[in-house]
């Protein structure tokens, strides 16, 4: 009897001091970044409870200004929406890095996403799904095209496409040794590295069959065969592949461009700890497989891909080995202004001859 009461002491004593800690986490996320099984395993583990809303970069940013930065615990935006939004609104809360299982990010992720989400030398952000756009290659019948100042190339006149948006203008700009996000900051510097790429694209035109504008037009026209090398993204590449193994994704010599949907903890949450459980819970390989299976992109996570879907799997890593991982160029915040000049030059490469 005093055995058994010891017992019931001692799991009862356990499961108050549990449910002292417990918290509820409120996550404003994308769709698949949560699922339930994930959520599942992580309340079982950890006694804390998770309310899930899903949203997007536009819906976050006005939810938290609607609350001087309250009514969640943890946000997901994309790392270009953190910094500026920080400086305008104040929304946020900085990271504390003490709280934060680091070894298990990808170190040039986490670094990117750090350098891109400083605000008076604070880091606001830490690194979590990802996505990059580079070229979507037909390898049998284009198997030369590498980077994307190939697209030019005359062995492909005629049967390339791409998008005459920031992307490309970005992508030609660094394979022609050109560095567009160094001179972010200066309007000059800037407009000489698109007068170059100007003079780059407009010469390239006699190789485009169309300047494509959604993403089933360009998976279309590769899969017909009427493109054969493209700048398209990683995941439309993967499908494609899916069907026609000639088809892939190709990680640009260059460096691929890269968006990361990031962690950040609203000014007012009222469950750090929560957040900075689930940060160091879903960022686990094993977790982080489970979130890729369902959302499709991959995460910051390092060995992340192990327990992946074997056919995604395989299809990602015949795109992205360490060395085209560390080169992937992460977008940062545009300043104000460098959308008129971008604009202006592709009106500019649309109307020439």
């Amino acid at each position: 009897m005093k055995k058994t009461a010891i017992s019931s002491v001692i799991i009862a004593t356990a499961f108050v001091a549990q449910s002292a800690h417990s918290e509820t986490l409120r996550l404003l996320t994308w769709g698949g970044y949560a699922p339930d099984e994930v959520i599942a395993k992580f309340e079982e583990e950890t006694g804390h409870t998770v309310e899930v809303t899903t949203s997007n970069n536009e819906e976050m940013i006005a939810k938290l200004r609607a609350t001087n930065g309250g009514g969640f615990d943890l946000a997901q935006p994309s790392q270009d929406r953190i910094a500026s939004a920080q400086e305008e609104f104040g929304i946020y809360k900085p990271i504390d890095m003490s709280k934060v299982q680091a070894d298990l990010f990808i170190p040039s992720m986490l670094s990117a996403t750090a350098a891109n989400s400083t605000f008076d030398g604070e880091v606001y952000g830490l690194p979590h799904v990802w996505g990059t756009s580079g070229l979507v290659v037909n390898t049998a019948e284009a198997g030369d095209i590498k980077d994307y100042a190939d697209l030019c190339d005359a062995s492909v006149s005629g049967k390339v496409s791409y998008r005459l948006k920031r992307p490309t203008l970005i992508g030609f700009a660094y394979s022609m040794g050109l560095d567009p996000f160094a001179a972010y900051g200066d309007t000059d510097a800037y407009q000489g590295i698109l007068d170059q790429v100007e003079a780059k694209l407009t010469e390239c035109k006699p190789n485009v069959k169309t300047y494509w504008e959604g993403g089933d037009e360009i998976k279309n026209l590769l899969r017909s065969g009427e493109v054969v090398a493209s700048m398209a993204w990683d995941t439309g590449g993967w499908q494609l592949n899916a069907d026609n193994p000639d088809i892939t994704f190709v990680a640009p010599e260059a460096g691929a461009l890269g968006w990361i949907d990031t962690f950040v903890l609203p000014a007012r949450g009222r469950a750090d700890d929560a957040a900075y459980d689930w940060i160091n819970f879903v960022m686990r390989p094993e977790v982080a497989a489970m979130i890729t299976n369902t959302a499709g992109n991959f995460t910051a996570a390092v060995d992340g891909d192990a327990g992946v879907n074997a056919d995604l799997k395989a299809r990602y890593q015949g795109s992205f080995d360490q060395q085209a991982i560390d080169n992937i160029k992460w977008y940062p915040p545009v300043p104000a202004g460098l959308e008129t000049l971008e604009g202006a030059t592709l009106d500019r490469v649309n109307a020439a001859n």
